[in-house]
């Protein structure tokens, strides 16, 4: 998966429940950090895409931080059905990042390095520069950020749009209610990657619209791959 058009995933803790996502989605996001079976599932799974994430405490997920984390995280880079890992953009600059990089690039599987903020969205200068950061080392350069209300909202989007102009694939999304509209309408800016949970009670972030709402509210607004989902 190379991310050069927008893919929607599927954000969820089980594989196993995944048969709904094949209507709206183009990739499963596995968030290995929430789930009890480990890699296991991985290795059996045969549907979408899969991107794997490992996600830190600090940074909104379930796994303190440790070689065991990026060791799973590797193992999982290598994995058939894994089209994608995630990886923070911090642990990247720490330097404990590189065995995730290395297998990735083996196998040629997408890396995805994100930066995650849910006290606030820093200044435009400084998201264009995380996003310019995060695509040194990635495919796709992830920035999450949380809005507080529409100029911070404003201000993302027209990071993502900068990094896009400069030939970046990025992945955006302002989160909270304030930036919720931003899920839908990041894609018309040039984010390549949309997450959502199949139900919105199992939301892995503040702001997400169901699956199928997200789809819907994509294609409604002209979004870049139209009503159906890639394959």
């Amino acid at each position: 998966m190379e991310f050069e058009s927008f893919v929607l995933a599927a954000s969820t803790d089980n594989l196993r429940r995944t048969d709904r996502a094949r209507d709206y989605a183009d990739a499963i996001e596995y968030r290995i950090d929430l789930a009890e079976e480990g890699l296991g599932p991985v290795e059996r799974h045969t549907g979408l895409p899969v991107i794997v994430t490992n996600r830190l405490e600090s940074e909104g997920g379930a796994t303190p931080a440790g070689s065991e984390r990026l060791s799973t995280l590797a193992a999982a880079a290598a994995e058939p059905a894994v089209a994608a890992v995630d990886v923070e953009l911090a642990t990247v600059r720490e330097g404990g990042a590189e065995a995730v990089l290395e297998t990735a690039r083996n196998n040629d599987t997408a890396v995805i390095v994100s930066t995650h903020d849910f006290e606030g969205t820093p200044p435009r200068n400084r998201l264009r520069s995380l996003l310019a950061a995060a695509s040194e080392r990635g495919d796709v350069a992830k920035l999450a950020t949380y809005a507080d209300g529409p100029d911070a909202v404003l201000d993302l989007l027209a990071a993502t749009r900068a990094a896009t102009a400069a030939g970046h694939r990025v992945a955006t999304v302002a989160m909270g209610e304030a930036g919720r509209h931003s899920r839908a309408v990041a894609p018309l800016y040039g984010s390549r990657i949309g997450y959502a949970p199949l139900v919105e009670a199992e939301a892995t972030a503040p702001g997400q619209y169901d699956l199928e709402t997200l789809r819907e509210l994509i294609a409604a607004l002209g979004g870049p791959d139209g009503p159906e989902p890639q394959r």
